[in-house]
């Protein structure tokens, strides 16, 4: 499989939106849900950790889930003996896991995946009953977020859209809510939180 983000792993905490939007989105998950020391965690699309690491001050463990070794390599250059993140190398698509988590969090992957109904479903049968997910993503946008080809699928999500298909996989409870604005040069891109319950 391409590691789209090979040339971009070396660099990537020093972007200062890169750094500032995942700590938006760990605020927000933090507000909606009573994180505690006996929960276990998955950050899809963990990155090099900078939506997983502020999780990880609150809960028992964070494994964070990846396909790029590259930005798996910088995380674990991040661990520490206080704070760590578990990585595994996996398309949860193609080859679920069998682990059991009580959240699943995510920062700005779900435009990489393409087949939403796959994912959802997959990530709905590793949750305990009760667990959570908080799914962070750019709103409906017109493509010029990214400018270059990085594995996108989806130019951002539509409310609606997008609660049905987590609705038709399972998930209750499923809110959706502006939590941060990204701004570029062309124009400003606002994110969105997902959050939904088995």
């Amino acid at each position: 499989m391409s590691d789209f983000f090979k040339d971009k792993a070396e660099n990537w905490d020093k972007n200062t939106t890169k750094k500032s939007t995942p700590l938006s989105i760990a605020k927000a998950i933090k507000k909606k849900f009573d994180l505690n020391k006996d929960m276990s965690i998955m950050d899809f699309g963990v990155g090099t950790g900078l939506l997983g690491f502020e999780i990880a001050k609150e809960v028992k463990k964070v494994f964070g889930v990846d396909i790029s070794l590259s930005m798996l390599s910088k995380l674990r250059e991040k661990n520490t003996s206080e704070l760590s993140i578990e990585a595994l190398e996996q398309d949860i698509v193609k080859e679920p896991l069998s682990d059991i988590f009580d959240g699943i969090i995510s920062s700005m992957t779900l435009h990489h995946v393409e087949d939403l109904e796959a994912f959802f479903h997959s990530i709905y049968k590793n949750l305990s009953e009760g667990g959570f997910i908080a799914i962070a993503d750019l709103e409906k946008e017109d493509g010029s977020f990214h400018s270059e080809n990085s594995g996108v699928y989806h130019f951002g999500f539509l409310e609606a859209a997008l609660c049905e298909i987590v609705k038709e996989c399972g998930f209750k409870d499923v809110t959706f809510e502006n939590i941060a604005t990204i701004n570029k040069p062309q124009r400003d891109f606002g994110v969105f939180l997902l959050s939904a319950k088995r």
